[in-house]
């Protein structure tokens, strides 16, 4: 894989240059805001079952339930594969995210292999398996692999980002975000931080688990 991967803060850095110099509103954006976090992630079976945790649920939600299902030791396929739908459902989980967990547990992942996989590749993989979509995925190879030119443009909180940042009537939909983030490349997942940040500072509250 010749795929750019963050790897610390030098890469974010290099990354902000990059975009500032490419999109001025990002400078004006960068402005004021902290240093951006790396916020990169461990790999594995826990990481994808905690960004199906994180789905349509607020940032607060999601951790408490994670939370719980790290506690009850719900964190490993052999654990999600032999607990009932009721044992995770007790835990927070809703009857659709019962399933995907399960299906997630069943789905025998290499987890090892998707580190080296182009992320075109990656994103096939985990979206084949059910309640894994397009946003669950793009996450996983933002966060979990540190890949440096993946964007999340079904994610709410980059609309309404978009839309702060670049001065828009409305939050753009998915796939017109998608398409102002191809101007973003090689640095789409940077771009995706500079907007997280951004969100939490306007609305006080972040925008991403």
């Amino acid at each position: 894989m010749t795929e750019r991967v963050i790897k610390g803060a030098d890469c974010i850095a290099e990354g902000v240059d990059w975009l500032c110099a490419h999109e001025p509103r990002f400078a004006v954006a960068m402005d004021g805001l902290p240093a951006l976090p790396l916020r990169l992630k461990p790999d594995g079976f826990a990481e994808l079952l905690s960004a199906i945790v994180s789905q349509q649920v607020s940032v607060a939600s999601a951790a408490a339930i994670w939370d719980r299902l790290a506690e009850a030791g719900m964190v490993t396929p052999k654990a999600v594969a032999l607990a009932t739908a009721d044992d995770l459902r007790a835990l927070g989980l809703s009857r659709p995210k019962v399933r995907y967990a399960h299906a997630l547990a069943g789905a025998e992942i290499d987890y090892i292999a998707l580190r080296d996989a182009p992320t075109a590749g990656v994103i096939d993989t985990l979206t084949a398996v059910p309640g894994i979509g397009a946003w669950t995925a793009e996450i996983y190879a933002m966060f979990s692999l540190g890949r440096a030119d993946v964007f999340a443009p079904g994610d709410l909180a980059l609309q309404e980002a978009a839309r702060l940042i670049f001065d828009l009537p409305e939050r753009p939909k998915e796939r017109a975000l998608r398409n102002m983030a191809a101007d973003w490349s090689p640095w789409r997942s940077v771009a995706a931080r500079i907007m997280w940040a951004y969100y939490k500072q306007a609305k006080q509250r972040e925008g991403i688990r």
